[in-house]
């Protein structure tokens, strides 16, 4: 759509412009916030390779992989809401792991919810 709203175009022109823009702005930093917890994710992998993490490393790891899934779980319900349903581009785009994919939507209620 243009930027051009001039006086003869009709006032929900306007309103359609500002909801793309709204929905836009709402899956890029559901993208970001994904990609935020999937890196922490992968950070945490990196530092306490399971082979030799130690058990008490296993509750940081579990609510790192149950934040990822509550991310997962905003971004594809934001991309269903904009009409995009098939999410296995999404998966393979951004590297999701199957635990992650298998706690989609699960958060324990001290889980930080922050997708700024």
């Amino acid at each position: 759509m243009s930027r051009d709203f001039r006086l003869d175009r009709a006032p929900i022109d306007a309103l359609k412009y500002e909801i793309a823009q709204e929905k836009a702005v709402a899956l890029g930093r559901m993208g970001r916030a994904l990609e935020k917890a999937l890196a922490t994710l992968r950070e945490f992998d990196a530092a306490h390779p399971r082979s030799a993490a130690p058990a008490s490393a296993q509750p940081a790891r579990r609510v790192l992989v149950t934040e990822a899934g509550y991310a997962l779980w905003m971004l594809v319900v934001q991309r269903e809401a904009c009409g995009l349903r098939d999410s296995h581009a999404l998966m393979r785009d951004y590297g999701v792991p199957g635990e992650v994919q298998q706690c989609m939507g699960a958060a324990p209620a001290t889980a930080t919810r922050d997708v700024t």
